[in-house]
Parts: structure tokens; C-alpha cells; sequence
């Protein structure tokens, strides 16, 4: 393997790739919901607010890397957190190539165009590629503490699962049980090794100091160790992480109505949920087979069946693309790593293949190739930059600017918006009046009563409801998940009949 690119050099060729990916792709789509849940929650970073404690939020990582690099650019934009987002890419992007070439037994550069545009493919959507990034990270880690099982690289792989867990606890979670899959590994196949005790310790004490931030805050900003203890409380009380989407089987597939063309990508994502439980699931039985026989496996296969278990429940939690997305970079990374030890007789027609599959999976998803090829994009202002959207969230967001601007431009008045559109406080650059900024799930009444008491202080002159049955569930409208709140508003503020909004827009103002 002495032909193996250096590090820098694939470093270069994944910070050419993400760049050019971010040019053709910064300039349009913009998620309302997710996205702009994201994007609000750097913005009052930006203002000196604490994830968590002032406004409802992931896990703090993101919003202090994104504040820092918007910071530096002088900027609460939009663009300017896809720089960040971008940032963060080329280092998950860098460490997945960089893991897969080093099975190479010479270089290959067919292989790796193929590898780089899958791997970024599967990097969607691009307001969660932190997830993405920590999921290689974690894989990377593990693959280092396999190669070198000694108290250093125990250490260093807690530190990466304390880190991992910063941005989002669920991937803490994930590291915890790959980590101890890995020392299993390390474990067997003959002798007790030495020190694996104090190794078992010194990783514990890594996952501490990379969680640091965390503890830090929590010792001292007031108020955010309770508000970190009530949003994992909540979590049991709602027994899940994700509102649950059924798996999309390829023998679901409604062809019929589909068409040949549109049920063959739906089969296709439906196969590739079925690939990455395959993937654990083999991977993890040959890895530890291989173990007890004594043969010698590639560490960064071993880490990859320890990942990949975890990530297909993050896959699952949620069956859709983007969480299949989300979950796929262990298998992903294990199947091309394989590959890259492989003949090209065989490497080339199989990476070819699965970058086929890829693109007809992912490619609906990149903005910028649904405006440029499927059309109807329209261009439009999303706070201080101009973009090309979609027309739903455009609509959306036309209707929020309209209200705004005749009911509550004037400086010091606010507006409350629920359940989905939180992206229009951002772009807007208004504060929310409220905690919880994507009201999603049902909340008891002790938690309306205290956003109720929010919204009476910060006295919105505007209220938009949009009274949509999320995921085709009734259930899920926001008056049956916030019921006190959607009456209160209901009685405390006039109706507007005649509004930019269809009839599923609820709009009120001050009496």
C-alpha cells in the first residue's frame, strides 16, 4: 500500500469537491422547517442567547460552530450558514475517502471519483450534514482504536464519543454502544489484553473531556443544566426521538400510480433500508467470527459493523431519505472499502453501480438540481440574501412577509407562528416569542401554560397558524397537540378573514 495518496491530497480533493458542490448548490431550496429551526437557533446564539435554556433547540455543537464561523464573516445570513455547514462537510467528507483509500493496494483514480461523488451524494440534506460528519467521525475513531488498541487510542476514541455527543446526544448514545462493540472485538480471539481495565477507564475519561462543553455549561450558565434534564426527561415521556415514518419496502411500492420511472426510485430507497440492517448484521457476524478464528481483519470493516448497528436505529427511527441518509455512512464506508481491496475488474462495474443507485436516490434532494432540472423554482429574498426556492416553502414564506409587513414590521412588535414555519423568525430576524419554536409533539399542560405565559409578556401584535395534519395525521394538527395555546390565541386575538393565506392558514392579530 505504499502508493496511498497522502492525507493532504485527499484533504484537497474533498475541499474541491465540497466547494464545488456548495457553489451549485448554496443558491437555492431553502427548508423552512428544519433548516430554518437551525438557522434561528444561530441567530440568537449570534444575539448572546443558550441553546436549550432560552429557545428549544438540538444540542449546542452546531450553533456554536455555525455562530463562529458567521461571526468571523460578519454575517446572520442564510449563505453564511452553509459556509459553516460546508466547513464542517469537508472534514466528514475527507475522513470517509480517507478511511475507504487506505484499503487500496494502489492508487486509483476512477475509484476514487466514483467513492468522492458517492459519498457526497449521500450527504443530504445539507442542514444536517453535522450528523453526517460525526457518524464518519465516529467510524474513523473506532477504526484507530482497532488498528492500535492501546490506552492512547482508548482515550482518543472516548473523546470522539464526548465530542460526538456535544452536537447531538443521540450520537453519543451510538459511540457508546460502537466503542464497547469495538473493545468486545478487541477483546476476543485469544489472550486478555493488558491494561484493559485501566484502557476501559482512560476511554471513559475521554468521552468526559470531549463532553466537556457541555459540563462546562452546565456548571456555569444558569439554567441550562435543568433545561438539558427537562429535554431528556421528555424524551421518555414521549418514548421516541423521531415521529416514526413506516419503512418504505420495495414491495410497497405502488408502481401503478407511480409510474415505471418514480417506483423504481422508490424501490431503490426501499432496498437500500434493507442494505444497511443486511450490512450490520453480516458485518457484525463475519468481524467477530473472523475474531475467534484468529484471521485478520481490516480495522476500518471492524468499525464499521460496530457503527453500523447503532446508525440503522437512527435510520429507522424516522424512515424516510434524509434519515436513511443519516444512517448509511458506516454500511457506505464498509461496502467501499471492501471494494477498494477488490480487482478493478470488479471494483470499477460494482462502485459504478452503487453510484448509480446513489444518484437516483439523492439527486430529487440537491436543491439545485431540483430548480435546474425539474423547474419551477421562483426567486425570492430569504432575509439578507436572494435565493431560488421551491414554490412550497416560497408560498410559505411570501405569506409570512405579507403579514409582517402589514401587521408587525414597526420595531419592538412580534409575531407567533406554529407549528411549522420557524424559518420565517429567521428570516425575518425576529425573536420567537415562545420556547418552543417547532411545536411538534404534545405537551402537558404545565408546559402550555408557561408558553402561554410567554406569549402574554412578549404581547404579539400577529398569530399564523397553519392547521396542517403532519405526516397525514390528525393528531399531529397543532390543535390537537398544543390544544391550551391554539385557545388561547383563538380568544385572546381577532381572526382575520381576508388574508394571503389559504383557508389551512389560520391567521389573528391584536385586539
Amino acid at each position: 500500500m505504499a502508493g496511498r495518496p497522502g492525507a493532504a491530497a485527499l484533504f484537497a480533493l474533498c475541499a474541491a469537491a465540497v466547494l464545488a458542490s456548495h457553489l451549485l448548490q448554496a443558491p437555492y431550496g431553502f427548508n423552512i422547517r428544519d433548516e430554518g429551526f437551525l438557522w434561528y437557533g444561530v441567530q440568537r446564539v449570534l444575539a448572546g442567547e443558550v441553546p436549550m435554556r432560552d429557545f428549544d433547540a438540538y444540542d449546542p455543537g452546531r450553533y456554536y460552530w455555525s455562530a463562529a464561523v458567521m461571526g468571523l464573516l460578519g454575517d446572520d445570513g442564510i449563505s453564511s450558514l452553509r459556509i459553516a455547514i460546508s466547513l464542517f462537510q469537508v472534514a466528514g467528507l475527507a475522513l470517509a475517502l480517507w478511511l475507504v483509500v487506505r484499503e487500496e493496494r494502489a492508487p486509483d483514480v476512477i475509484f476514487w471519483a466514483l467513492a468522492t461523488a458517492t459519498l457526497l451524494a449521500w450527504m443530504v440534506p445539507r442542514h444536517k450534514l453535522f450528523d453526517v460528519t460525526l457518524s464518519i467521525a465516529l467510524v474513523a475513531a473506532l477504526a484507530a482504536l482497532v488498528r492500535r488498541p492501546d490506552a492512547r487510542f482508548h482515550f482518543v476514541a472516548g473523546l470522539a464519543v464526548g465530542a460526538a455527543a456535544v452536537f447531538g446526544r443521540n450520537h453519543g448514545v451510538y459511540g457508546v454502544v460502537g466503542s464497547l462493540l469495538a473493545m468486545g472485538f478487541i477483546a476476543m480471539g485469544g489472550a486478555r489484553p493488558p491494561g484493559m481495565a485501566r484502557n476501559v477507564v482512560l476511554w471513559a475519561i475521554g468521552i468526559a473531556v470531549g463532553y466537556a462543553p457541555m459540563l462546562l455549561l452546565a456548571l456555569f450558565v444558569p439554567g441550562f443544566f435543568a433545561a438539558v434534564v427537562e429535554s431528556v426527561r421528555f424524551l421518555f415521556e414521549v418514548e421516541a426521538t423521531n415521529l416514526p415514518l413506516p419503512v418504505p419496502w420495495p414491495w410497497t411500492v405502488p408502481f401503478g400510480r407511480l409510474g415505471m420511472l418514480q417506483g423504481a426510485r422508490e424501490a431503490l430507497v426501499g432496498l437500500f433500508f434493507i442494505a444497511i440492517v443486511v450490512f450490520a448484521a453480516a458485518a457484525v457476524a463475519w468481524v467477530f467470527t473472523r475474531r475467534v478464528r484468529g484471521a485478520a481483519t481490516p480495522p476500518v470493516l471492524v468499525a464499521c459493523a460496530c457503527m453500523a448497528v447503532p446508525y440503522a436505529h437512527y435510520a429507522y427511527s424516522r424512515a424516510d431519505i434524509g434519515h436513511l441518509a443519516h444512517g448509511i455512512f458506516p454500511a457506505l464506508i464498509g461496502v467501499l472499502a471492501l471494494l477498494a481491496a477488490r480487482p478493478r475488474a470488479i471494483r470499477w462495474p460494482i462502485a459504478a453501480l452503487l453510484c448509480a443507485a446513489t444518484l437516483a436516490v439523492t439527486l430529487p434532494l440537491q436543491p439545485g438540481w431540483r430548480c435546474r432540472v425539474i423547474g419551477e423554482c421562483v426567486q425570492m429574498a430569504v432575509g439578507k440574501d436572494r435565493l431560488t426556492i421551491d414554490p412550497v416553502p416560497a408560498e410559505a414564506l411570501s405569506i409570512m412577509k405579507q403579514l409582517h409587513d402589514r401587521y408587525a414590521a414597526q420595531p419592538g412588535r412580534t409575531f407567533y407562528v406554529a407549528p411549522l414555519w420557524t424559518g420565517a423568525y429567521a428570516a425575518l430576524s425576529k425573536r420567537a416569542p415562545v420556547w418552543e419554536v417547532y411545536p411538534l409533539f404534545p405537551r402537558g399542560p404545565a408546559f402550555e401554560d408557561a408558553e402561554i405565559e410567554r406569549l402574554r409578556r412578549a404581547d404579539p401584535v400577529l398569530a399564523v397558524i397553519y392547521d396542517h395534519p403532519l405526516d397525514g395525521r390528525e393528531d399531529l394538527r397543532f390543535r390537537n397537540t398544543h390544544p391550551r395555546i391554539e385557545r388561547y390565541v383563538r380568544e385572546t386575538m381577532r381572526p382575520v378573514e381576508a388574508h394571503p393565506g389559504g383557508p389551512a392558514v389560520q391567521v389573528y392579530v391584536k385586539r
